[in-house]
């Protein structure tokens, strides 16, 4: 498959949308004003808990050839400011990504989330079935209300600041320890995922944005853990794409999932642990969502 040449990075641009009292970080780039490619369907990326919209910059860097790309820092995570109340569901995360998307004026778009993110993505589409035009679901969990619990108490880590730094070590191995196992804290020959690490400055980085967010960045884990899917999903009305990278710890939940989103289709992909591996899966995506919304040839 031929990947276009990416944008540079220079292309990803930064800004703030005003919800109130609080302001929600955004990355954004696409085709410059005035072309045909920049009146599409504009698509918002939504990142995985334990991160933030930085994490989504390999994909902008290709799916922003094609059509504006917007991709938030959830509350209390990156450079988005805490809410005034503590969220704990889906639907009040998807709320705040809606009042940004309102406060940039955004009509219409697309969504993407990765992992947490894509029940962001699956709440908002249920929420505003006028605004988005097409949905993609990477790597969406599937847990049952027992197994759930289990990971509300044992995966979000309790990372206390310490007077010594060691709150940093155990932030880097945490972060470290997602790639290597899944769960991240059975750090077993059973447990351990064909992933491998990303290069150090993509490590490094990941570690930053979760000291960010040390006092909320577990709120998004939670409510993913415990978000109904088998009762939600099916309320998706939007045109759907349930995906997963091929070594991804929910790869095979996907069948499943997309049972549960009517008329959905499936796709497994390179993934996007890697730049090289997130340029593939973005021009793959990119092809179907050129077929969904904006009337291109169908992704083979």
């Amino acid at each position: 498959m031929t990947v276009p040449e990416p944008l540079p990075l220079s292309a990803v641009k930064r800004g703030f949308a005003d919800c109130g009292d609080r302001q929600i970080h955004i990355r954004r780039c696409g085709p410059p004003p005035g072309t045909a490619a920049a009146d599409r369907t504009p698509l918002v990326l939504i990142h995985q808990a334990s991160g933030s919209s930085r994490m989504m910059v390999p994909l902008m860097r290709v799916l922003g050839r094609d059509r504006p790309v917007l991709a938030p820092d959830l509350p209390g995570n990156g450079d988005s400011d805490p809410p005034a109340v503590r969220q704990e569901a889906m639907t009040d995360f998807a709320g705040s990504i809606g009042q940004a998307l309102d406060a940039l004026g955004l009509a219409s778009c697309a969504l993407y989330g990765f992992h947490a993110g894509a029940g962001v993505a699956a709440e908002l589409a249920i929420a505003r079935p006028d605004r988005v035009k097409a949905v993609i679901l990477d790597s969406l969990g599937l847990y049952d209300p027992a197994e759930a619990e289990t990971f509300v108490r044992d995966y979000v880590p309790a990372i206390d600041r310490h007077p010594h730094g060691l709150h940093l070590m155990a932030a880097w191995h945490y972060v470290r320890d997602t790639y290597l196992f899944w769960p991240w804290h059975k750090t077993d020959a059973d447990h351990a995922r064909a992933v491998g690490l990303p290069p150090l400055d993509d490590l490094h980085a990941k570690v930053i944005e979760v000291l960010k967010s040390l006092d909320h960045f577990g709120d998004l884990y939670k409510a993913a853990f415990r978000h109904d899917k088998p009762a939600r999903l099916p309320l998706i009305q939007a045109p759907t794409l349930v995906a997963a990278g091929r070594t991804n710890s929910q790869a095979h939940h996907v069948p499943t999932i997309a049972s549960l989103v009517p008329g959905s289709q499936q796709l497994l992909t390179e993934g996007i642990y890697t730049p090289e591996a997130a340029f593939a899966t973005a021009a793959v995506l990119g092809r179907w969502l050129a077929a969904t919304v904006d009337g291109a040839a169908r992704m083979p």
